[in-house]
């Protein structure tokens, strides 16, 4: 049950997270920095791949906290930071070795700190669907 609710919980989550930190906080940073020729307009977005995307973040993300026996917020916290730090770094540098989406190594910084904290964030919801608080 642990996975299904943070799985889904996280997943809500991460979109809500993503719309605020990318949509909203870092749009004009995005729009200096990545390549806006490769983005597809809001209404021909695909919404089901996003939603199934996120969903698969979440279960990932869910799956790294039970292994690392996460059982308190910090300790979401923690793994959920380190987590999204090192899959946004390690995306984004292979991105930017093969391809002209990411502009700069401002881009790569920028964005996996937005990662480590919108993941940090994440985890943290996540252990705490799961009833354990400190």
């Amino acid at each position: 049950m642990k996975i299904l609710r943070g799985t889904v919980f996280g997943g809500i989550a991460f979109f809500f997270l993503g719309w605020l930190f990318w949509g909203i906080l870092l749009m004009d940073f995005s729009a200096n920095n990545y390549n806006q020729d490769v983005y597809l307009k809001n209404n021909e977005m695909v919404w089901w791949a996003i939603i199934l995307s996120n969903l698969i973040y979440a279960l990932l993300n869910t799956l790294f906290l039970k292994w690392g026996q996460a059982k308190k917020w910090i300790d979401g916290l923690k793994i959920g930071i380190l987590f999204g730090g090192l899959y946004a770094l390690t995306t984004d540098l292979g991105i930017y070795s093969v391809t002209n989406i990411l502009l700069n190594v401002w881009a790569i910084i920028i964005d996996a700190l937005a990662y480590a904290i919108i993941t940090g964030i994440l985890g943290t919801i996540i252990v705490l669907t799961w009833g354990k608080s400190d």
